[in-house]
């Protein structure tokens, strides 16, 4: 497969798979485009491990497949025959992306495959750097930034919009028996009975209590990173213009009264390609 193609092919999975930070990468010049194409890809063939590996063992031996062939790529060797493999070989090799931000991803992937929620909010807070910042920090420097500034922006932005997304998500990881609620949260004296409330979709002011403080956790670092966007390089901007979506995501929940069952959440933002027009012509995220 040339290049080409396998960026129309990659380009093409993130449209279908990850709509949000696909819109944001078309504010990126066309020539950086591909490398974020391969990483946002990357980052849905681990995130999707939990949903399709019936078993942890076989999760964990998907993650080590990518393990090795990370370790692979930036040992020199050629990429492993996957469309996936490949493209970021050319990423990794053409823009020197650093190998610990990858390490970070498949680190916090694997704590998807335990079974136990995390301890604290802490805890869950640690999960969402892993799990989202590393990416912002991979697509900046896919987009030529590597400044101090833009990667303590990078972290604020990864953990808002990953806890926005749990939120945003709780319905369908409930229907899955998965738990993201901090076990501190839900221990005996919380009030929330995963059972009955979360497995069942059914809203409770104890649930309810408990995604606002995830959500004002979120909407902290969201706000922290945006104190600091005068410091930051415009060409950061299709990485950063995620915490518009979060931004948005909280918004709506707090109408809703943080009931994350409440149908309306799950309707698409029909203005979301306009709200991301707007904050990249001010040089807003």
């Amino acid at each position: 497969m040339s290049r080409s193609d396998a960026g129309g092919a990659l380009s093409a999975l993130v449209r279908r798979h990850d709509r949000d930070r696909y819109q944001t990468a078309l504010f990126a010049p066309k020539e950086r485009r591909p490398a974020l194409f391969a990483l946002y890809a990357f980052n849905f063939e681990i995130a999707r491990i939990r949903e399709v590996a019936r078993e942890a063992l076989l999760g964990r031996m998907r993650l080590q497949w990518w393990r090795d062939a990370l370790a692979e790529i930036y040992a020199g060797a050629a990429p492993r025959r996957h469309e996936v493999a490949e493209s970021l070989a050319v990423a990794i090799r053409d823009l020197g992306l650093s190998r610990a931000h990858f390490d970070a991803l498949l680190d916090a992937r694997e704590l998807d495959l335990a079974e136990e929620a995390p301890a604290t909010l802490e805890a869950l807070e640690a999960y969402a750097e892993g799990s989202s910042s590393s990416l912002v920090l991979l697509a900046l420097e896919a987009l030529g930034v590597r400044d101090d500034a833009a990667g303590a922006v990078a972290r604020g932005v990864g953990i808002g919009c990953a806890l926005a997304g749990l939120l945003a998500a709780m319905p369908f990881h409930a229907r899955m028996k998965r738990v993201y609620l901090p076990r501190d949260m839900i221990d005996d004296s919380a009030g929330i009975e995963i059972e009955r409330d979360l497995f069942e979709l059914r809203p409770s002011p104890a649930l309810a209590e408990a995604a606002h403080e995830i959500a004002a956790l979120a909407a902290y670092h969201l706000d922290a990173a945006r104190a600091q966007r005068d410091v930051v390089p415009r060409a950061a901007l299709p990485a950063l213009l995620p915490a518009v979506l979060a931004t948005r995501r909280l918004a709506r929940l707090e109408r809703a009264k943080y009931d994350v069952f409440n149908p309306r959440l799950a309707q698409p933002d029909g203005l979301q390609s306009l709200r991301l027009l707007w904050g990249a012509v001010r040089g807003r995220y």
